[in-house]
Formats: structure tokens, sequence, C-alpha cells
């Protein structure tokens, strides 16, 4: 569960809560608008610890695709091939075993970050700069 779940989690029960206490609906009300409150800035605070976790990964890759050693730069997309050309294998029947299901869930994994991380190297500093322009306002 990523953390802005966790949060959504959380708070959940408290709502519920407020909704069975014997109180008027003004009330009920304000608690809950205070109660959004928190939320609203704990959802504030995970995407800002999101945003630094997607901020080192994509230095990570951008570092390994800008390194001088070829190795460096290519292992990332060498494996991708590697695994294209085993779920290739596999589908055809051509490998003498079948692919289990740690190798696919490994698969998944590796193809997703991947694609995420070379994402994030486009979508992190318009990301970064429109925090920056709302801490501002």
């Amino acid at each position: 569960m990523n953390v802005l779940g966790l949060i959504g989690q959380i708070f959940k029960p408290a709502m519920e809560m407020i909704d069975n206490v014997h109180t008027s609906k003004e009330e009920k009300l304000e608690q809950k608008a205070k109660l959004l409150d928190l939320q609203v800035g704990a959802i504030e605070e995970g995407l800002k610890y999101e945003l630094a976790q997607l901020e080192a990964r994509a230095k990570i890759i951008t570092a390994e695709a800008q390194s001088d050693h070829w190795i460096t730069s290519a292992w990332r997309p060498i494996t991708m091939l590697t695994f294209l050309a085993l779920v290739v294998c596999d589908q055809f029947g051509w490998l003498a075993f079948r692919l289990n299901e740690e190798a696919w869930t490994l698969l998944q994994l590796g193809l997703g970050g991947y694609v995420v991380g070379r994402s994030v190297e486009k979508v992190v500093p318009a990301m970064t700069e429109a925090m920056k322009k709302k801490e501002f306002t």
C-alpha cells in the first residue's frame, strides 16, 4: 500500500466515528471539517515524500544513463531485452521449462520500475516546479 492509501485508511475510522456521535449536525460537520484539514495536510506531506522518492529514483536512472561506462548505462535496457526474449520464448513454448510465478513477478517489477523510472525523469522537474510555486502562494 502506498503512503496516500495508508493516510486514507487512517482517517476513515475517525470519520465514521464522527457520524456515530450523538451531537448536532453542525458539530458533526465542524469536526469533519477539522478532520479533513488534518487529512489534507497529511496527504500533502505524503505527496512530498513520494515526490522525494521519485526524484531520488530519477537521479539514479539519469546518472546511470549518462555514465561513461557502457555497462552502467546499458544494464537496464539489456535486462529488459532479456526479459522480453524470455517472455517471447515462454509464450511460444521454446523454453525447456515454463516461467514460474516468481519470474513473472520479477518481470512486472522490473518493467514497472524501468518504465516508471524513465517517465519520472521527464515528469519530476515539472512536478517540482509546480510544488515550489504552490509553496509561495
